[in-house]
């Protein structure tokens, strides 16, 4: 695994060519997009400021990676990292989710990962906390006037520790503070009202106030022991901090994926021109991406080093149809290429975790081996590529529904299948007794969809 933040280009290609087959210039796009945001945090902070996103246009069918880049960046970078779809919005004003919700939704999951970090690192103060509070209800301090020496006192509590530990005490029932041992409620998406955020942070004491006669609630030890991590996260954990931490990486390291953003081109026909979901979306994101100021329940957030990376299909309309200043703000424009025969054939044995080895995983649940001949790959290309050409072209994701329909009575039969039977070899002939009379049809897409 690669160190995100300062990772290469050539390392970050290398790394996408594990998980994605092809779509070369796409991914060198990407890998200098990133390298560059490495670049600007080493610059002075003056300069800093004036070094604007490279922001990206993937253009491609469906099915030929686009999805998958942006899933595997996720996997590998340790950046804020979410995907949205373009469709999901609708313009200020109209039922439906407004675009700086986006925004929002980035925060919310910078500030997961910074309090995620975090509980790791304070895992061990965690442990101790919620160990202190269970054996302070099972062996209270002595009161002043006992006899009973601080030392020996230690003593057992140092062995109460012991069978906590050791589980030995697990079905003992103690009292906790219910208020304290949840998560408190939180609003994700308050729409840019920062009245809410008092709202939000009322809401425990306004729980507590109908709660003043039930604040103690008696559960097991083993119970206390999971409960007692949230009280224990409150107390530890500095919020304010978690918050500066989470806005200041979302601001220089966020990466927004936006797709399906060909959904909101009007069209050549102009016929659109009123959708809600359309040219009024672009104008509402337009200021996003140029770099503004949002308001979340963390704090303002400014978008101005934030990276866009936008893809769609484009079959209906074209990236000219996106309003011109929207198009200036994603620079760099990549064409991916469309998916062949021989690149289908590449997708289902060059990856790391293909969708072979993946059935192939899947099968050994059941003590069954299931083996590819190399002929039978190379049919189940084929039959996906015709699969495209006589349908809908639906990309690699094809190859899924044809492995369904060739491995579905296997897969039924797994779990009953004798001990002779626990090694299958698939050929052509298999291959082709599973498919070629669907492909005689007229209606392709009737049998394989």
């Amino acid at each position: 695994m690669i160190e995100p933040k300062n990772a290469t280009p050539s390392e970050i290609v290398k790394y996408l060519d594990e998980y994605v087959i092809g779509q070369d210039k796409a991914k060198r796009s990407i890998a200098l997009a990133l390298r560059t945001r490495y670049r600007r945090m080493q610059l002075p902070k003056d300069l800093q400021d004036e070094v604007v996103p490279k922001n990206i246009l993937m253009i491609g069918s469906t099915g030929v990676g686009k999805t998958e880049i942006a899933r595997r960046l996720a996997k590998i970078m340790n950046f804020p990292f979410i995907k949205v779809e373009a469709s999901k919005y609708t313009e200020v004003g109209f039922v439906g989710r407004d675009v700086e919700s986006m925004i929002r939704d980035l925060v919310s999951h910078s500030y997961k990962m910074v309090e995620k970090e975090l509980l790791k690192k304070e895992q061990i103060n965690i442990e101790k906390y919620v160990l202190n509070k269970i054996v302070d209800q099972l062996l209270p301090p002595p009161p002043k006037q006992s006899s009973t020496s601080e030392e020996t006192y230690q003593k057992l509590r140092d062995k109460m520790m012991t069978r906590v530990i050791n589980g030995e005490m697990d079905d003992k029932k103690i009292k906790i503070d219910p208020l304290k041992t949840q998560n408190t409620p939180e609003i994700d998406d308050f729409n840019g009202n920062v009245d809410i955020i008092k709202i939000q942070d009322s809401i425990t004491s306004v729980l507590g106030s109908f709660n003043q006669g039930a604040r103690q609630k008696e559960v097991t030890v083993k119970q206390a022991k999971e409960l007692l991590k949230f009280e224990a996260k409150n107390e530890i954990l500095d919020k304010n901090s978690i918050k500066e931490e989470a806005l200041r990486r979302a601001e220089n390291e966020g990466i927004i994926f936006i797709d399906e953003v060909d959904k909101i081109a009007t069209g050549s026909s102009g016929t659109s021109r009123n959708d809600p979901s359309k040219e009024g979306v672009q104008r509402d994101l337009l200021p996003i991406v140029e770099g503004s100021t949002v308001n979340t329940k963390y704090g303002q957030v400014s978008t101005d080093h934030i990276l866009f990376i936008a893809a769609g299909a484009f079959h209906v309309s074209k990236p000219s149809d996106l309003i011109p200043e929207l198009q200036g703000r994603f620079p760099i424009r990549v064409e991916l290429e469309n998916i062949t025969e021989e690149i289908l054939y590449k997708i289902l044995t060059q990856p790391k975790n293909s969708i072979l080895k993946q059935y192939k995983a899947l099968l050994e649940v059941e003590d069954v081996t299931l083996n590819f001949t190399d002929e039978a790959i190379r049919s189940i290309a084929k039959i996906a590529q015709i699969a495209n050409e006589k349908s809908e072209d639906i990309g690699a994701r094809r190859l899924h529904t044809v492995m369904e329909k060739i491995l579905d009575d296997i897969s039924f039969e797994a779990s009953d299948y004798p001990e002779s039977k626990k090694s299958i070899t698939i050929d052509e002939n298999y291959v082709k007794e599973k498919l070629s009379p669907l492909l005689k049809e007229q209606d392709i897409a009737k049998y394989i969809i």
